[in-house]
């Protein structure tokens, strides 16, 4: 059996599925020192609620505390109550400084010096 619901009805429902996906969501992005979670990420972009504003430009992921990456960002479009972003450019942080020569693999890691032996 097929049935329709109001209007009113679909909108809460899609309202309820939106907020519970922002609330599960350990990603956000800063923007202008403003956070935005993330509902849904892929490799191309990501999704937040259409509350949020039309964002472009530079932009920071963070998962919980921890930055993940930097982003340049583009709205893409509206859809089923989420706002698409596409990654123009996307650099992921890394925790340390970049090296400027290749490191050999079979390099040792630290040196130990002898120690001297103590004096009689």
């Amino acid at each position: 059996m097929l049935f329709s619901l109001p209007k009113e009805v679909r909108d809460g429902l899609e309202s309820a599925r939106v907020s519970d996906l922002v609330r599960k969501s350990r990603l956000r992005i800063v923007a202008d020192g403003r956070a935005y979670p993330v509902i849904r990420i892929s490799d191309d972009g990501f999704s937040l609620s259409p509350d949020a504003p039309h964002l472009r430009g530079l932009v920071d992921l963070y998962e919980g505390a921890r930055a993940v990456a930097q982003c340049l960002i583009i709205a893409s479009s509206e859809d089923r109550g989420e706002m698409r972003y596409e990654f123009k450019r996307r650099t992921e942080v890394a925790d340390r400084p970049p090296l400027d020569f290749e490191r050999d693999e079979t390099a040792p890691v630290a040196l130990l010096s002898r120690r001297p032996e103590a004096a009689p």
